[in-house]
């Protein structure tokens, strides 16, 4: 499952922190880097699905 996390991250970095923590603080926090620009998104995406 984490490597389907994984990979959902890296196209919808959002979507990844969605499918781990829910509709918390870090997803919103994703949603905006991901706006920001997209590769800060797909950072803090995969090191929230290691970190859990």
């Amino acid at each position: 499952m984490d490597i389907l996390r994984l990979i959902v991250a890296i196209f919808l970095p959002p979507l990844g922190v969605f499918l781990e923590v829910g509709l918390s603080g870090q997803f919103w926090l994703n949603l905006l880097l991901t706006f920001l620009g997209y590769i800060p998104g797909i950072i803090h995406a995969v090191w929230i699905i290691y970190k859990r």
